[in-house]
């Protein structure tokens, strides 16, 4: 009977002191940093300046004045000149004017061409509709697409 109730004792005691210690780290004297709000980030509403929406795939175009996903447009493939990586890039066509969207640009490119046939240039940037379409930069090639 003492072996009962002195093992009741001691578990009653183990406990209160558990209890105790955690009240002391809750109730300590030192000043409590509140923790800011969490903001989540909602699905869908990373619309740009334009209103769109990339998480849907829209990207703004200058020549159409409207958002629009770049990949159906005309793919241009980086040209294979013994590099290991691959990268795309896109255009897409309004008349005479070309938009281009490089992976190295921030901002899109717009061309232009004189007639029919001709190819599309602005700078030292000329698209030559050739076997599809072959981008260059300064004469030296660097996308080819179809």
């Amino acid at each position: 009977m003492k072996k009962i109730i002195l093992f009741a004792f001691m578990t009653t005691f183990a406990f209160s002191c558990g209890k105790k210690a955690s009240q002391e780290t809750t109730d300590s004297k030192e000043p409590k940093t509140e923790s800011k709000p969490k903001t989540e980030t909602v699905v869908g509403a990373d619309a740009d300046d334009h209103g769109c929406k990339a998480s849907a795939g829209y990207t703004w175009s200058t020549l159409k004045k409207e958002c629009i996903r770049i990949f159906d447009g005309t793919k241009l493939s980086h040209y294979d000149d013994g590099k290991t990586y691959t990268t795309a890039s896109y255009v897409i066509f309004d008349g005479n004017k070309a938009e281009l969207f490089l992976d190295t640009q921030k901002e899109s490119i717009i061309l232009e061409r004189k007639s029919e046939g001709d190819s599309w240039k602005k700078d030292d940037f000329e698209l030559i509709p050739w076997k599809g379409y072959v981008l260059k930069k300064a004469g030296k090639i660097l996308y080819t697409g179809e």
